[in-house]
């Protein structure tokens, strides 16, 4: 694998259970240095993607490329250089923070420090607690911690933010900012559309097993999408009007009458995209019906 290559390759991925189509021709790459999300409703295949890149789940058919290797022969070394942050990973918590990465970083030949990392994911306090003994939240840092301790070349984040805190997702998000920095791939599950917008260079979306759309989050629903909104309201009611230039509209309404009353000029934001391709990509009523 040269550097020019894609950490992650995927073309036509497919993937069925019995007569049921998971995944049906998901095709995307992520380059080296890159954050990519992978958006999408429950069920809509991120879970099953992401597995198959890992290496968990076998495929039924389609070309995946992980590091230059194939997830379905990925050996020891490979894994490596992967880190994973499930949604849930079933530790049992016997341990203190410390110990349990202590442990973890003895599995790689170049882990980071491990005080380091605790300080990273602001555990420092929690250091020599039992980690059944933590929040949902703190729990949920280690495993971040857990993750990262390895230095890993792909990081996947399953996720990552669930029960923190306003304040503990901040900085989780600057600590991926420093990864990035330091040249980790990243590829991110989250349903927080905040969390998508502030971490990743692109964006898929992911809906009933294809991916309906993928690129830079300021091109992502095409330009259409990202057409702003201005709304007032007069004596004759409220008005809203799309516009590619709302200050001409804004200046037009001030030189008819001065400045109406609640006027706001409202810029998607990727939540607002993101939701009105899911909207257009919902299945009829009659094909809920047949896939039942």
């Amino acid at each position: 694998m040269t550097n020019s290559d894609p950490v992650v390759h995927v073309r036509n991925l497919r993937k069925t259970y019995g007569g049921s189509t998971v995944l049906d021709g998901v095709s995307f790459d992520i380059e080296r240095g890159e954050t990519f999300a992978l958006l999408g409703p429950n069920g809509a295949g991120k879970s099953t993607t992401i597995e198959i890149l890992e290496g968990y789940r076998d495929r039924s058919d389609g070309e995946v490329s992980v590091l230059g290797v194939d997830p379905r022969h990925g050996g020891t070394d490979w894994k490596a250089h992967l880190g994973i942050v499930l949604q849930d990973t079933g530790e049992s918590g016997n341990v203190t923070v410390r110990e349990q990465l202590g442990q973890f970083a003895g599995y790689y030949s170049n882990p980071r420090d491990v005080d380091e990392v605790i300080a990273a994911v602001g555990l420092q306090d929690k250091a020599t607690t039992l980690i059944r003994r933590l929040s949902g939240g703190q729990r949920r840092r280690v495993d971040v911690a857990l993750g990262i301790v390895g230095r890993p070349q792909l990081l996947f984040l399953d996720e990552p933010t669930t029960g923190f805190d306003p304040e503990a997702r901040r900085s989780f998000w600057e600590l991926i900012h420093r990864l990035k920095a330091e040249g980790t791939t990243i590829l991110l599950t989250t349903h927080y559309l905040d969390e998508a917008a502030q971490l990743s260079d692109r964006a898929g979306v992911i809906m009933g097993g294809r991916l309906i759309d993928v690129g830079t989050l300021d091109r992502i629903g095409g330009p259409e999408a990202r057409v702003p909104v201005v709304r007032w309201r007069d004596a004759s009611g409220a008005h809203e009007r799309r516009t590619d230039h709302p200050g001409a509209v804004v200046a037009e309404l001030v030189r008819a009458g001065g400045e109406p009353e609640h006027l706001e000029v409202v810029r998607p934001s990727l939540e607002d995209v993101y939701l009105a391709l899911v909207s257009e990509h919902e299945p009829a009523p009659q094909e809920l019906e047949l896939s039942r």
